[in-house]
Parts: structure tokens; C-alpha cells; sequence
């Protein structure tokens, strides 16, 4: 059985966006999109794993594959719901409408439909993929309504005994939408309303809406929202939002930002924790595939939990206590970079740096920057350099190094830095307040 520590891991071959992820029957389950045949995107399966703490994850089997004429290319990216004591998979159904002879994982031209169905669970450990599943949501024929193709990533939850549904689209492959729907009983669906705006690029993807006191908060990943050759042109926003239950009537009320400033973060989704935390995972894009020894070359890994709070109108993303707890042997010894995961603590000052392991962080213009040149296996052709907003002279902080990912928590959460890495070296340079290393297990 494969297990990860803080990251949960491709168990081989390749992973990409988190899926239903939630707290079930005592545990947390993560599914994710996964093609089990090789490190390339391919025919989407659900990979499935187990938490009881979201530290310590266990591989299971497969959980969702193509079995049905609606989703014979691809189970692709959905959410999770509780009901009735039931585990409820929503997901995006695929069907190509062209074929290669040569690649029957790829669809010619992009000439392929989509809809959206969903499997029921007794338990969320066994999953009826012949039985168990049902098209929700038809393919939507009319174009003022969603696209045909790029009408996707379903994600429900339930509010006062009504069930919603928001998924990510596109009008005209021009301008990216969020189209909602409604249910009385999470099964019969009725189109309410949608927002359409240039701050969700040409199409918009995962799309996830939740309450945080008053306010709501919106999360997506809208494409083409970049024009840097240099790095992805795809990426995970943020933003205040309002939410009308009766009209599902979606605005914001404040202008999308990065959800990480490392841009390599994507394709976000949220759910509560076991004391009602908003908590937030994420793929991590990886350029290059990794050969291990306890697994088949992999590429793709989830980032580590994130609280997500709303303070003073600004959206936070914070350590989760759980991650807190893992670390907490603090040392003063020499530690090796590319070892286990270790958690650094320290406070910038003006014009200082580190080097951790060839990862260089430090102060400029107000800001906190990074550059993994020294650690990104020769790779010239993505963001190598990563830049904060302005932080107003404050530049405290919380590092977590991993073989493949740091992730910099800059001011309890005020932004975040996360940069993957490959070939991290043993050398740590400039002033450290403390080091964490994980407890004993």
C-alpha cells in the first residue's frame, strides 16, 4: 500500500486536479484525477485516499472509471457530498466524438462532449461504477445556457435543505462563466443563473463557493488569464463574493487575486474539517516526472492543507493545526535539505535572504521573492522567479521544505509562495529563528 506524509503523491504515473474531497464517516477522503497507464494525461480515472488527520494519506484503489457511453473518455473532475449517510460523487462526464486511431486517450481537435453525472456510494470505500452511477445533467445543446464542451467540474453543497451546483464554463470560448444550478434533492437539477466575466479568462474551470461569516468566498481557475510564454497562462483566483440562494445570483466584491503566488498551484477545492474549518488543497503542476523507489515514476502532487480564513476583508490561506502538530520537534542540529520534510521559521529583514537547499527567498521592493533556478533540473521554460504583493515592511516567515515542494507561508497566511523543485541540495544559509522537524511517528 503506498503512503505520503504532507503531500499526497501521484502512486505512480500521473495526477492532476483534487476531487470530492471531504470529512466522511471519521475520515478524510481526497479522490483525484489520475490516468493509470503511464506519467502523461490520459483517459481521467478517480484515484482515491484516506486521512485521519490530513497529514498521513493511504493509497486505495481506483474509485471512478469510464463505464457508460456518457463517460466512456473520462470520470473528470467533481466534488463530494454526505447525504442520507451516503457519499454522493459528482463528476464531469466525457465523451469524444472523434477518435484517434493512434492515441485513443486524446480527442482529435478537441471534438469531444461533456455532462455531468454522479455515483453513489454506500460508504465511500466500495463504488458500483456499472449501477451506481447516473447522467444528472445532460449535455447543454443550448449556448446561452453553457457549452456543450467546456462545461465542467461540478461542485455541490448543500445550504437550509437546498442542494446547489456551480460548474465552470465558457461562452464562445470568448469569456468564462459560472453557471448554477439547483436541486431539492441533490439528484433533479434545474438551471437557476450565471455569471459571466473577463476576470475567469476564456473558460473557466473548478469552481467552489462558500459562506465565511457574512460574506461568500469564490475560488476557480480560470484559463487564459496569463500571456507570461514563460509559465502557465492557467491559475487559481481568488476572491469576496456574494451569494443569493433564492436566484443563485453569484457577484464579487473584490477583484480576483492568486490564491498562490508561486504559480504552479491549481485547480483548487474546499471542504470542512472535522471542527468545521474551511480547508483547502490543490494540485501542484509538475513539468518533469519523478523515479522513486517505493513507487512507479510519478508526476503530480496535492499541496499541503490550507485554512482558509477572511480577515478585514482580505482572504487568508493558513497552516492547518494538524500540520502544526506533525512538526513538533524543534532542533538546532544541522539538517539535510533533500531528507524528510522539515519546517523553517524566521523573519526577513530589509535586504535579507536564504538559501535553502539552492532555493534562494529574500527582501525587495516591499516584497518577498524566490528563485528555484539553482533547483529546477535545468528547466528554462517556466516562471523560475516568484514575487508577494507589497506587504508594508512585514516579511515574517513559515517554510515547509519537501524534495519537490516549498511552500512559504509570508505573514501568517497574507500570501503564499509554493515552488515545485527538483534536486534540492543540503545547504542553508542566512538567519533561521527555528527549525521544525516532523515528530517521531
Amino acid at each position: 500500500m503506498v503512503r505520503d506524509v504532507l503531500h499526497l503523491r501521484a502512486p505512480g504515473n500521473w495526477m492532476n486536479d483534487p476531487n470530492g474531497f471531504i470529512y466522511f464517516q471519521g475520515k478524510y477522503h481526497l479522490f483525484y484525477q489520475y490516468f493509470p497507464y503511464g506519467p502523461m494525461w490520459g483517459t481521467m480515472h478517480w484515484g482515491h485516499a484516506v486521512s485521519e488527520d490530513l497529514v498521513r494519506w493511504e493509497h486505495g484503489d481506483i474509485a471512478l472509471f469510464p463505464t457508460k457511453g456518457y463517460d466512456r473518455n473520462g470520470v473528470f473532475s467533481g466534488s463530494a457530498l454526505e447525504k442520507n449517510g451516503k457519499l454522493y460523487l459528482y463528476y464531469s462526464a466525457v465523451r469524444y466524438l472523434e477518435e484517434d486511431m493512434e492515441n485513443i486517450h486524446h480527442a482529435p481537435h478537441d471534438c469531444y462532449e461533456t455532462s455531468q453525472a454522479v455515483l453513489v456510494s454506500e460508504n465511500g470505500m466500495q463504488f458500483d461504477n456499472w449501477k451506481g452511477k447516473n447522467q444528472i445533467i445532460p449535455v447543454c445543446r443550448e449556448e446561452e445556457t453553457a457549452d456543450a464542451v467546456h462545461t465542467r467540474d461540478p461542485k455541490v453543497w448543500e445550504e437550509n435543505g437546498v442542494y446547489y451546483m456551480v460548474l465552470g464554463s465558457t461562452y464562445r470560448e470568448e469569456i468564462g462563466r459560472a453557471v448554477f444550478y439547483r436541486s431539492g434533492n441533490g439528484m433533479d437539477w434545474e438551471y437557476m443563473n450565471q455569471l459571466r466575466d473577463r476576470q475567469f479568462g476564456r473558460i473557466l474551470e473548478c469552481p467552489d463557493i462558500f459562506p465565511v461569516g457574512e460574506d461568500y468566498i469564490f475560488l476557480g481557475s480560470p484559463m487564459y488569464v496569463a500571456a507570461d510564454e514563460m509559465g502557465y497562462r492557467h491559475h487559481a483566483v481568488c476572491a469576496r463574493a456574494g451569494f443569493d440562494g433564492e436566484t443563485c445570483r453569484l457577484t464579487l466584491l473584490s477583484e480576483c487575486r492568486y490564491v498562490d503566488y508561486g504559480l504552479d498551484l491549481y485547480a483548487v477545492q474546499t471542504n470542512v474539517d472535522e471542527a468545521g474549518r474551511r480547508v483547502m488543497l490543490a494540485w501542484m503542476r509538475m513539468p518533469e516526472a519523478v523515479k522513486a523507489s517505493d513507487r512507479k515514476t510519478w508526476i503530480g502532487m496535492m499541496c499541503q492543507p490550507r485554512v482558509i480564513d477572511l480577515e478585514d476583508g482580505h482572504i487568508y490561506f493558513r497552516v492547518h493545526p494538524n500540520v502544526e502538530k506533525y512538526f513538533g520537534k524543534e532542533t538546532s542540529e544541522k539538517y539535510n535539505m533533500p531528507g524528510m520534510p522539515c519546517r523553517i521559521r524566521t523573519v526577513l529583514a530589509k535586504g535579507e535572504s536564504l538559501n535553502v537547499g539552492g532555493y534562494r527567498i529574500w527582501e525587495e521592493e516591499d516584497a518577498v521573492w524566490t528563485d528555484r533556478s539553482g533547483v529546477f533540473a535545468g528547466i528554462t521554460d517556466h516562471k523560475l522567479v516568484s514575487i508577494t504583493p507589497k506587504l508594508a515592511g512585514r516579511y515574517e516567515l513559515d517554510i515547509f521544505v519537501s524534495p519537490n515542494l516549498i511552500e512559504i507561508f509570508v505573514n501568517d497566511g497574507q500570501y503564499v509562495i509554493s515552488s515545485v523543485v527538483y534536486g534540492l541540495g543540503d545547504e542553508l544559509t542566512g538567519e533561521i529563528e527555528t527549525m521544525y522537524l516532523p515528530e517521531e511517528e
